[in-house]
């Protein structure tokens, strides 16, 4: 497994929580498929994770477009985008 930045840490940590996972946030592997295999999660997964980091970051994320698909396939992605995103 890659290590997680210090961002990716408090982003898996945001999930875990918000999505009550069975798996420590430190376990979430940046590189590891967010939507089936990996975390496993799904669009409603996807649309909890968007409203926290709307809530937490200021950052909008849409759930249902091909740009998101390339922004929810992995923490790292995420992470990078919210990034990005914040730094505007």
């Amino acid at each position: 497994m890659t290590a997680q930045t210090p961002f990716e840490a408090e982003l898996s940590a945001l999930m875990v929580e918000v999505l009550n996972l069975d798996v420590a946030a430190a376990d979430v592997d940046p590189e590891a498929p967010l939507y089936g295999e990996g975390l496993g999660l799904d669009s409603i997964d996807m649309l909890e994770i968007s409203l926290a980091i709307a809530k937490r970051y200021g950052v909008e994320l849409r759930a249902d477009d091909e740009a998101s698909r390339r922004v929810f396939a992995s923490l790292r992605n995420l992470a990078g985008h919210v990034e990005r995103q914040r730094a505007r």
